[in-house]
């Protein structure tokens, strides 16, 4: 290194100390945002302080505490429209919530649920066209989801473990929530009657969870039995894909509890 290179080093390694980010510094003096990084890393190894390898806590791994309310939340948007993934570049799997942009109050939801549940590791949205994927990335996701497996949900068994059951059993409202938010909606249906002999129109709110998967409809139907939401099944065709809720009692339950999507 000439005498010029090492006092742009020693400016470089002036400005970050004094708490410029690398971007900034490359800028600043005209060099690679790289050879920044690298000459950052050399000076903090040469004082010792190099980062130890990052190692989230992880609550099945180390009983390490688990904010319940948010995982079970976090659940119901899994087994509806979440799933686990990992990129063959990327050294441990996603977990991905796929939010319409039309509900930036969903999507605001997801993002704080993922981070209280995984609160050692970043929360990222990705933008795509007409919508955001909420993402969090961790080596703990199938701890923390063991439905995960080949194939599609729908074509696999899915069951709760025992210690998933307990928090969904302590915190249904919220996993409902959760299921609601990803494959359900809250809808205002419609029909005439015939009043002293004119035909007058009505309409009434209900609420729809929509999934192919049998065993996830159980897992919402045993849950609003639990919390005293009566319920019927509607059927597509010849599959009964449509969980329906519209008695005016049940409505009220859910509309106090969850409410309409935003």
């Amino acid at each position: 290194m000439n005498l010029h290179a090492a006092d742009v080093r020693r400016a470089a390694l002036s400005l970050l100390n004094a708490g410029a980010g690398n971007t900034e510094v490359a800028r600043r003096l005209g060099l690679p945002p790289g050879t920044v990084g690298y000459w950052k890393h050399l000076d903090r190894a040469a004082r010792g302080e190099c980062p130890v390898p990052h190692r989230p806590a992880c609550p099945r791994c180390d009983g390490s505490p688990l904010d319940a309310p948010a995982y079970a939340y976090l659940l119901g948007l899994y087994l509806g429209d979440g799933h686990i993934s990992q990129y063959s570049t990327h050294r441990v799997p996603n977990l991905m919530i796929t939010c319409d942009d039309n509900w930036p109050g969903l999507m605001s939801s997801a993002q704080q649920a993922m981070e209280r549940v995984f609160p050692f590791n970043r929360v990222c949205r990705v933008r795509k066209t007409g919508c955001h994927n909420v993402k969090v990335y961790s080596k703990h996701l199938e701890c923390l989801f063991p439905q995960h497996g080949p194939g599609r949900k729908h074509e696999r068994a899915i069951v709760l473990e025992a210690w998933q059951q307990k928090l969904v059993d302590a915190h249904p409202w919220e996993f409902l929530r959760g299921l609601i938010h990803s494959d359900g909606c809250r809808i205002t249906n419609w029909t005439t009657r015939m009043v002293a002999g004119e035909r007058k129109r009505y309409e009434y709110p209900r609420y729809l969870f929509t999934n192919k998967s049998d065993d996830i409809r159980k897992l919402c139907t045993d849950t609003l039995t639990q919390v005293g939401v009566r319920w019927t099944v509607l059927a597509r065709g010849s599959d009964p894909f449509n969980v329906s809720i519209a008695r005016r009692e049940s409505v009220a339950l859910m509309d106090l509890h969850i409410g309409p999507k935003h």
